[in-house]
């Protein structure tokens, strides 16, 4: 007996060419799809990426000596409890007590007692409605009446640190550093503004 022949069932090109059958479903699917295109979008487009804090203030020169809070206290005649004992504080020469924030640039003072009972200059800000200084340079002097930037050293990886902390790259110790340099130009140039400003009035 001769056996039937087999008919093969004709297939549309969509199947038989799956890359370019999803290509095609997927232009169909644009366009007659009730919802919309899912996009991706940045956090920039969005305008909900992550903002720098404001500082609310101009850079000042701020003069005194760093003291902890309970000794600038005590020699106003006022005792006051532990908890209140290690916050460091700028005293002016005008008799000003300003708290100093324990953040990137400040907390070397909570810590280093080598960097509190002397003169120093800070570079930083007063923000609007809060009482604590936000430190960016701390300037300390020698014997000699040097100014002297200060801030700490990794002798290995030649990198400054803000804090007493393992080196950041090495995890080895750090030393405490002193640079003579003067003030930054932007602060003479604030004064002379300043200056200018109440000579002309």
């Amino acid at each position: 007996m001769t056996p039937l022949p087999i008919r093969r069932r004709r297939t549309s090109w969509v199947y038989s060419r799956p890359i370019v059958g999803l290509a095609v479903l997927g232009l169909f699917a644009t366009f007659v799809s009730p919802f919309p295109a899912l996009t991706v979008q940045s956090a920039e487009d969005t305008g909900e990426a992550k903002a720098e804090p404001e500082t609310n203030g101009e850079r000042e020169l701020f003069t005194g000596q760093v003291v902890l809070l309970r000794e600038a206290l005590k020699r106003r005649g006022l005792r006051v409890a532990d908890e209140m004992a290690d916050q460091a504080v700028l005293e002016t020469p005008e008799g000003d007590v300003i708290p100093i924030l324990a953040d990137w640039r400040g907390r070397a003072f909570f810590q280093d007692e080598r960097l509190r009972d002397r003169k120093v200059e800070l570079v930083a800000y007063r923000r609007e409605h809060l009482p604590y200084l936000q430190a960016l340079m701390v300037f300390t002097f020698d014997e000699d009446g040097v100014r002297q930037y200060t801030d700490y050293w990794c002798d290995v990886c030649s990198i400054p640190m803000y804090e007493i902390k393992p080196c950041e790259c090495c995890q080895g110790d750090i030393r405490l550093r002193f640079q003579p340099q003067d003030l930054p130009d932007y602060l003479k140039l604030d004064a002379v503004s300043s200056s200018s400003a109440t000579d002309s009035k």
